[in-house]
């Protein structure tokens, strides 16, 4: 499935309560799938993807969370601990998804078709690595990956590109 997809609608993933969702679910909407962790020094970072997600969920923006502890492991929870946490620190309404990995052997097919569309500053070269925590991936209504932001790109400054691709029928 991961090698030939052609939209990010082809894949599937579980939530954090374990039921298996297709992204499929999120045709028609403009998508910003982020790696998260509660234990990073960008995990303040919920704050501003909850806002985004409240400001424009309306208008066809969702915003996926995808937990991962490759990082200096800095998610070690439990999916019912990464739950609590993001409720109780940050309000989140979002979904999330079960834990991930995001590089390697064992990363998710999704990531590996995120990275395919969006390889990041090293390219291809660098075989698109994800380099840390809360990157972020831009998907329009039509499951087309359109950009790709680095970990220190704070939510908030990606309004402008969510308005454009929001705009678009």
């Amino acid at each position: 499935m991961g090698k030939s997809a052609n939209n990010i609608y082809e894949f599937s993933a579980p939530l954090l309560n374990g039921r298996t969702v297709s992204l499929a679910e999120f045709k028609g909407r403009v998508l910003l799938i982020v790696n998260t962790a509660s234990q990073c020094g960008f995990t303040p970072q919920y704050a501003g993807l909850e806002s985004l997600y409240r400001a424009y969920n309306g208008r066809g923006l969702e915003v996926l969370g995808f937990p991962c502890n490759q990082f200096g492991a800095q998610e070690p929870g439990t999916a019912d601990e990464i739950g609590a946490f993001c409720q109780q620190n940050y309000g989140i309404s979002f979904p999330m998804f079960a834990k991930v990995d995001v590089n390697g052997s064992n990363a998710h097919p999704l990531y590996r078709f995120l990275k395919k569309s969006k390889p990041g500053f090293l390219g291809l070269l660098g075989g698109g690595a994800i380099k840390w925590n809360f990157t972020k991936f831009l998907v329009d209504r039509n499951g087309k990956v359109v950009a790709r932001f680095a970990s220190m790109k704070l939510p908030k400054s990606l309004a402008g590109p969510i308005e454009r691709l929001l705009q678009r029928k």
